[in-house]
C-alpha cells in the first residue's frame, strides 16, 4: 500500500456502534499478517461491524477517472476531515502521516458486512494490464508487505459530523478495545465505494454492448441499450444529491429510470428461464450439434451474437439496479439517523439478494454451456471439410471460454474501499474491491 516498504502506517479500528471487545493489540506495532488476523478476531468477537482504516502516502500516478469525486463540503469528506483533525491531536504518528494533507485512505470492512450488502456486488475486476490482475488505486505501488509497520491508533475520538447520518462518534466504553465509533464515516465510505463499483460494471457492460451491436445491427437491442443507458443521468444526479445530504425529488426522473431498469431485469429473468429450459432439454452425456445450440443461443459460437448481447444487457441492468439500491439504502438510513448503519445494510440487502440470485443463475448457465461437448453436424458426406473442421474448433473454443472467470456463489471476502484525499479536503472514492487483492 506504500512505496516505502519500511514505512509506518497508522491504522484505526472503527466501530459502527458502542461495542465491547477484549484489548487485542496493546498499542504495539503490527505486520500486515497480524493486521489481517486482528480483523478476523474483531469480526468474530464484535456484535457490530468493525472496520479498519489505514493511511498511506498518495501514489504519484493515480487514475482518478475510475472513482466518484466528492468536494470538501460533502458528508464523507467532512467525516473524514473531522476524524483526521481529532486523531492528529492525540497521536503523533497520525499527525506525521497526514501532515502533507494528501493521502490515500484504505478502509476494510468485514466479510459479514459484505454479505449483508450482497455477495455479488464486490468481485475482482479483471485487469487488461496483467493476466489475473485486478484494478486498484494502489496497483502501481509495492503493496502491503511484511516489512511495513502498522501502528494502532487507539485514542482517537472523532468529532460528531454536522448534518451526517447517524452522527454517533466517539471512543468506545472504557475497558474495551480502543474503538472509534464512526458509523457515518463507515456508512458513507461503503455507499460511495459500492456505487463506484456498480458504475464501473456499467461502463464495462456499455463498452461490450456497443461493440456487439456494431456487428449485429439489431435495432431492437439497440433500443434496449439506449433506454438503459439513458437512466444514467437521473442516477448520477440522485447520487450527487444524496451524497451531499440533499433530498430526492420527482423532477430528477429517478422513478422513470427505476421503471426502465425493472423492465430490463424482467427481460433478463425471462431470457434466463429460456436458457435454462433449453439446457434442460439437451440429452445428458451426449454431444450437441452446433446448429441445435444456436437455435436457443444465437451467436454463442461467434464473437458477437444476440446471446452475448443479451448477457451484457443483463449485466448493465444489474449494475444500474445496484446503484439505485445504494441510493435507496442511503436515503433510508438518513431518515433514521440514530440507527444509520443497521438501516443501511438492511435496506441494501433486501433487493440485492434478487440480483445475487440472477447473477448466480446466469453464471450457472455459462458454466453449463462451457462444459458441453460439440458434435459434428449430420450430413450426407462421411468426412468433414476443412471449413467445417475449422468452424467446429472455433466454436468449441469460444463456447468453452464462456466459463472463464465465472463465479457461482462466490465466497464473501472483506471489502476494501480506497479514498484519495487532497489538500483542500475533497476526496475521490474508488470502486470497492475484495480486500484480499
Amino acid at each position: 500500500m506504500t512505496e516505502d516498504r519500511k514505512a509506518t502506517v497508522p491504522v484505526w479500528t472503527l466501530a459502527t456502534s458502542d461495542v465491547r471487545v477484549p484489548a487485542l493489540t496493546g498499542g504495539e506495532p503490527m505486520t500486515a499478517e497480524r493486521l489481517t488476523e486482528l480483523r478476523g478476531v474483531l469480526a468474530a468477537l464484535a456484535d457490530a461491524p468493525i472496520a479498519t482504516l489505514e493511511v498511506h502516502p498518495l501514489p504519484a500516478k493515480l487514475d482518478r477517472s475510475r472513482g466518484i469525486p466528492l468536494d470538501a463540503a460533502s458528508p464523507l469528506a467532512q467525516h473524514l476531515s473531522q476524524f483526521i483533525t481529532q486523531s492528529t491531536r492525540s497521536s503523533l504518528t497520525a499527525a506525521r502521516a497526514t501532515a502533507a494533507g494528501e493521502n490515500l485512505y484504505r478502509m476494510v470492512v468485514p466479510a459479514k458486512v459484505a454479505a449483508q450488502v450482497g455477495q455479488g456486488i464486490v468481485r475482482p475486476m479483471a485487469s487488461k494490464a496483467a493476466a489475473g490482475g485486478i484494478h486498484s488505486a494502489l496497483m502501481n505501488s509495492t503493496g502491503i508487505s511484511a516489512n511495513a509497520t502498522f501502528v494502532p491508533v487507539g485514542k482517537a475520538a472523532a468529532a460528531g459530523a454536522a448534518g451526517g447520518a447517524g452522527a454517533t462518534v466517539g471512543v468506545a466504553a472504557a475497558g474495551s478495545a480502543a474503538l472509534t465509533i464512526a458509523a457515518p464515516l463507515v456508512l458513507m465510505a461503503v455507499a460511495v465505494g459500492v456505487s463506484a463499483r456498480a458504475d464501473y460494471k456499467r461502463q464495462q457492460a456499455i463498452e461490450h454492448i456497443t461493440e456487439l451491436l456494431e456487428q449485429l445491427h439489431e435495432e431492437k437491442l439497440e433500443d434496449e441499450r439506449s433506454e438503459l443507458d439513458g437512466c444514467r443521468d437521473a442516477i448520477d444526479k440522485a447520487t450527487a444529491i444524496l451524497l451531499d445530504q440533499g433530498k430526492l425529488g420527482v423532477s430528477l426522473g429517478l422513478d422513470s429510470a427505476v421503471h426502465a431498469i425493472g423492465k430490463a431485469l424482467a427481460a433478463a429473468d425471462r431470457r434466463l428461464a429460456q436458457w435454462q429450459n433449453a439446457l434442460d432439454k439437451l440429452p445428458d452425456g451426449k454431444a450437441v450439434e452446433i446448429g441445435t445450440l444456436t437455435k436457443s443461443f444465437p451467436g454463442v459460437d461467434d464473437h458477437g451474437g444476440t446471446f452475448r448481447t443479451h448477457l451484457e444487457l443483463a449485466a448493465l441492468a444489474i449494475a444500474l439496479k445496484q446503484r439505485v439500491i445504494v441510493l435507496q439504502a442511503v436515503e433510508h438510513a438518513q431518515i433514521d439517523p440514530g440507527n444509520s448503519f443497521e438501516n443501511f445494510t438492511r435496506a441494501l440487502k433486501a433487493d440485492q439478494q434478487r440480483l445475487d440470485e440472477l447473477e448466480s443463475s446466469i453464471a450457472g448457465v455459462l458454466e453449463r454451456l462451457s462444459a458441453l461437448e460439440l458434435a459434428r453436424p449430420n450430413g450426407l458426406m462421411p468426412v468433414f471439410t476443412t471449413g467445417e473442421v475449422d468452424r467446429l474448433m472455433r466454436a468449441a473454443h469460444r463456447i468453452h471460454k464462456l466459463g472463464d472467470g465465472v463465479t457461482v456463489n462466490s465466497r464473501t471476502t472483506d471489502v476494501a474501499i480506497e479514498i484519495a484525499r487532497d489538500k483542500d479536503g475533497s476526496v475521490v472514492v474508488f470502486p470497492a474491491l475484495p480486500a484480499e487483492s
